[in-house]
């Protein structure tokens, strides 16, 4: 960070997604300066999702190009324009998908974590002005769920980014801005009024980044039973290192649906049960493995766009409730430095979701790794971010690609340039 870009057109590289189906393309990007009420990050660290893969892979109606991908992403202020408040130049901080605003309906209703103050322009793929703060080229790119951290620097909102302890490393903060956060959310604030109760028995369908916190999040409010359910062996041993009680694989049952397995280790059904799978078969037999007249499933997973969900109505009518969140309905400004000082507590797991590192040139590889999807983040070596600060030199900085499902990346950029 340095006085002198303040203002200036900055060039730095970014993975540039041009076209759908085709693989990211490092390219020199220029990043322009903050408007007002936006902010100019420098991203140390980033994750690699699902969301990213799929908007990549042409199947999102949403999806357009050429775009700045990415969406977990940690570093620290850089500028500011005018009228910013809740940040300053020198602050950590982690960018948000999921706004707040603090002033639009949704958010002062209280019963929603969701805000619609830029939803219209940020799902085009722009700033609040309509316009674009990226250009390679001599071609604009599209931003992406108001964030774009595959890029050396961002532009965002000042609703999208929320200031924390300094003292949090940003390679595992920066895994707070998606999966974990939303898995561990949707156990301890979305399920039930305000939580999953003690004493609850608690089914989770799929055990990737999301699934694995939701497990936290059951065994944070002491849940009884702790079922996962996924057809990967693998993850067993995972799961119960997270702490689940019980793992089911549904392709292993003899005779039996995964709902009659699930109803019949619970005494009637589980009190709440997690799709983290996106798949919309999943989620009804989530909703059928609840117990009959309070039993709460809620879906978390992305189901590809024009898929639609069913049931009985029965299942409806006998009091199992199907729910939904976004971001584990935390909110990020409010809610998601006290995720930080759990982890720093040590009451919340991050770093045992990292596993392997490639540098920058290599994210195509990060993507193909999270598709495979037979690891769950084997924690090999740590990497501390490293300043390097000569005379009139630039720094090098080190960059993580941290993949929120199963892999993470580690890069090194080069040092950027500044426009006169």
């Amino acid at each position: 960070m340095s006085a002198d870009t303040v203002g200036k057109t900055i060039t730095c590289k970014a993975a540039v997604a041009w076209e759908a189906g085709k693989d990211l393309s490092i390219e020199d990007i220029e990043v322009a300066p903050p408007k007002a009420h936006e902010v100019r990050i420098e991203i140390y660290y980033t994750g690699v999702c699902h969301t990213d893969a799929y908007t990549l892979s042409g199947k999102d109606p949403e999806g357009a190009f050429p775009i700045v991908l990415g969406h977990e992403g940690a570093g620290i202020v850089e500028s500011v324009g005018e009228g910013v408040t809740n940040v300053k130049p020198g602050d950590h901080v982690v960018a948000l998908y999921t706004p707040e605003c603090k002033e639009c309906k949704f958010c002062k209703s209280g019963k929603t974590n969701l805000c619609g103050k830029i939803r219209a322009t940020q799902g085009k793929g722009v700033m609040p002005d309509g316009t674009s703060r990226f250009k390679a080229k001599g071609k604009d790119l599209l931003h992406f769920m108001g964030t774009s951290t595959f890029s050396q620097y961002t532009v965002v909102a000042d609703i999208s980014v929320v200031a924390i302890t300094d003292k949090a490393p940003m390679d595992r903060t920066c895994l707070l801005g998606c999966g974990i956060t939303t898995g561990y959310g949707a156990a301890v604030i979305t399920a039930g009024k305000g939580g999953i109760e003690k004493g609850a028995n608690v089914a989770v369908f799929g055990a990737g980044c999301v699934g694995l916190s939701v497990i936290q999040g059951a065994v944070k409010n002491g849940a009884g039973k702790i079922i996962v359910v996924d057809v990967n062996d693998t993850k067993e041993e995972w799961s119960k290192k997270f702490g689940a009680t019980d793992f089911v694989n549904p392709t292993k049952l003899s005779g039996q649906s995964i709902q009659e397995k699930l109803i019949e280790m619970t005494d009637g059904g589980c009190d709440y049960t997690f799709d983290c799978t996106g798949n919309v078969n999943v989620m009804r037999a989530a909703l059928e493995a609840c117990h009959k007249g309070w039993g709460e499933s809620i879906v978390i997973g992305v189901a590809a766009a024009g898929q639609e969900i069913s049931t009985r109505p029965f299942q409806l009518v006998t009091g199992r409730v199907w729910k939904g969140c976004a971001f584990g309905g935390v909110k990020g400004r409010t809610q998601l430095p006290g995720l930080v000082s759990d982890y720093m507590n040590g009451d919340l797991k991050v770093d045992e979701f990292i596993t392997h590192r490639q540098p920058l040139d290599k994210i195509n590889q990060a993507f193909s790794d999270m598709k495979a999807g037979d690891c769950i983040r084997n924690h090999k070596r740590r990497f501390e971010t490293m300043l390097y600060k000569f005379r009139g030199m630039e720094p090098k900085k080190r960059m993580w690609v941290e993949n929120c499902m199963y892999a993470s990346f580690w890069t090194e950029y080069e040092p950027r340039k500044v426009s006169k």
